[in-house]
């Protein structure tokens, strides 16, 4: 595998640990399709996603998906719909992260679906967006010990270095500050967006940790919501 699989694999091990039905109220793939629809700035990616999303088999039947999601995790068909919520939430992080500019969202888009290779700057981007989904699910104190089981037991087969990286980063408290420093100006409007896919900013927890991310990242108030609009977030 690889880190960019990975991330699509956690994912879906969000929506496993956390629920489909609410997995699917942090963007999710009713979020994607009105911003595809209704956003006027996503028009230029208009034809790639909707290329991306027959590929997936959404919507109209989730057979490509599961398959795809089945070879990456090892999920059952019982998954698919855990791995349509959960990819379709990653698929909305994407957007929006295009949407507010993020020059690296197509690019991870392609090498998602097989239309590229993976690159050194791609898994660097990946991982940090791994990262940046754990601290977000971690931010209100309830993602606890039998989520996070649940969540592992949902990776299916990674190599050692990356379950390794993803226990890890479970296991750090919650560091936007830290988080923040690492991400690269070309990345921060992603790592917001990756963030907010993994909340439902319904507790005051997440709302305090998405200020403090955003002020940490330097993000204005209009990009921010740029990528909230696109993912059909609040």
């Amino acid at each position: 595998m690889s880190f960019v699989r990975t991330l699509a694999a956690l994912a879906a091990g969000f929506a496993a640990a956390k629920g489909v039905e609410q997995y699917k109220k942090m963007g999710g793939l009713a979020g994607l399709q009105d911003a595809m629809k209704d956003n006027p700035a996503l028009s230029n990616m208009q034809a790639q996603m909707g290329e991306m999303m027959e590929r997936f088999g959404v919507p109209g039947g989730a057979d490509g998906l599961k398959r795809m999601m089945d070879q990456w995790t090892g999920a059952t068909s019982a998954g698919g719909e855990q791995a349509a919520a959960g990819l379709g939430s990653l698929l909305a992080a994407l957007n929006g992260g295009a949407a507010a500019g993020a020059e690296q969202a197509a690019a991870m888009m392609d090498t998602l679906t097989g239309n590229s290779r993976t690159t050194e700057t791609m898994e660097d981007n990946a991982k940090l967006m791994i990262r940046a989904m754990i601290q977000a699910a971690k931010a209100d104190g309830t993602f606890d010990a039998e989520e996070q089981a649940r969540l592992m037991d949902h990776l299916g087969e990674l190599d050692a270095d990356e379950r390794a990286f993803v226990e890890a980063e479970l296991a750090k408290p919650v560091d936007l500050f830290g988080l923040a420093a690492d991400t690269s100006d070309a990345m921060k409007a992603q790592v917001y967006a990756t963030s907010l896919m993994a909340v439902r900013v319904d507790t005051t927890q997440e709302a305090a940790y998405l200020d403090g991310l955003a002020a940490a990242l330097g993000l204005s108030d209009e990009t921010r919501a740029r990528v909230h609009a696109s993912m059909g977030a609040k």
